[in-house]
């Protein structure tokens, strides 16, 4: 193993060398025990240049060959999501083209795709602007193939003066839905825009709205996501949903505890930090399945720390290190994001990433990732 000279946060430098665990086999077959998705993020061209204003222009052989990856590993995939870098530089035009090519991709393999109001213009928008808005992305996830993740609307928060609001478009949203569909709520950790969701600015009475609109409409809502980093919030919210809505977590911070579960329940997954660590993930969730509840803990506890530090405040540009670690492990040749995101970390938390990855077993050839690590050092003027 290499020896490499890493920063740290009080400006000086430590010696590393990884220790090189093996990371665990992928599993033959998804896992049964449980429903898991990664969030899977896109990769960028690097010779486009990172203008908002001229849309995202994506590596598409790349980006689809992660999804392989995914699926490969034994996860479903979550498309066009927060992960993605919905509402961060992933435009509409794209995101369409993102969502038709996974899906010709999929060829029955489990997935589901975002379905946002991110096509609307800045400014006020109405109740109704914001349902047809909801109701043309679900079409297109539909036709493609995915089960929708109806995801937690800026524009309804902008305009909502209540919780009224938020049944009112839901309502109207869901009355007309003609297959199962996932709610996503959104923590406003990971976008600012959404505080307040629900119509509550406290999250256990954000969560009590939430679990009453579930009631209202438990025919056609199949599950609910929850990003809200708060373990009791969301074991709370799932013991109290209706009979057949699935509670998936989105919990960066405390997935393993909430994917285990207790005497009463567990959670499925939905989470950004599969796409990071998804072979050991995968072979997690296969230890599961075979009733070895410590060897899954054995395999997923150690990436906590990892995930912790990705999904670190402010928790949105958590994007960044997700896509640093496919760079470390040579599933992209490039460490560009789509808008220049690839610059929302510092190179001191960047080499945090690569220590804890390691711990983490989730750095598939250390040799190959110390190796990309070093340039990304040089560039930033780290001897």
């Amino acid at each position: 193993m290499t020896l490499i000279a890493l920063p740290t946060a009080d400006g000086g430098l430590v010696e590393w060398t990884p220790r090189g665990a093996e990371t665990p086999a992928k599993p033959a077959s998804p896992p049964t025990s449980r429903i898991a998705y990664a969030a899977a993020h896109v990769v960028a061209d690097p010779f486009a240049a990172a203008d908002p204003e001229e849309g995202a222009v994506l590596d598409w052989d790349t980006t689809l060959a992660f999804r392989e990856h995914l699926w490969s590993c034994g996860l479903g995939v979550a498309e066009a999501m927060d992960t993605a870098q919905r509402g961060m530089g992933l435009d509409w035009g794209t995101t369409q083209d993102l969502i038709r090519r996974t899906g010709a991709l999929a060829a029955g393999r489990p997935w589901v795709a975002g379905v946002g109001t991110d096509q609307l213009p800045g400014g006020s928008a109405t109740p109704e602007s914001i349902v047809d808005a909801w109701r043309e992305q679900l079409d297109l996830v539909g036709e493609a193939g995915a089960v929708p993740v109806v995801m937690a609307s800026r524009a309804l928060a902008a305009s909502a003066s209540g919780p009224a609001d938020y049944h009112a478009a839901y309502g109207k949203l869901l009355s007309g839905a003609d297959r199962p569909v996932l709610l996503h709520w959104l923590g406003e950790q990971f976008d600012p825009a959404l505080a307040g969701y629900w119509g509550h600015a406290d999250v256990r009475e954000a969560a009590k709205e939430l679990g009453r609109l579930c009631a209202e409409h438990a025919g056609v809502i199949a599950g609910v996501k929850v990003s809200v980093l708060d373990a009791s919030i969301e074991t709370e919210f799932r013991r109290a949903l209706p009979e057949g809505v699935k509670c998936y977590t989105g919990d960066d911070f405390n997935y393993p505890e909430l994917i285990a579960g207790d005497e009463q329940g567990h959670s499925e997954a939905l989470l950004g930090i599969f796409d990071a660590v998804a072979q050991v993930a995968g072979a997690a969730l296969a230890r599961l399945d075979e009733g070895d509840k410590a060897g899954f803990h054995d395999l997923l506890d150690p990436t906590v720390a990892l995930s912790r530090a990705i999904f670190r405040a402010p928790t949105r540009n958590y994007k960044t290190g997700v896509v640093f670690l496919a760079y470390l492990n040579g599933h992209q040749n490039h460490f560009r994001m789509v808008a220049g995101r690839e610059s929302a970390r510092s190179i001191t938390h960047l080499a945090e990433l690569l220590r804890l990855a390691d711990a983490a077993g989730a750095l598939a050839d250390p040799d190959l990732a110390v190796a990309r690590m070093r340039p990304l050092l040089a560039a930033a003027g780290v001897a």
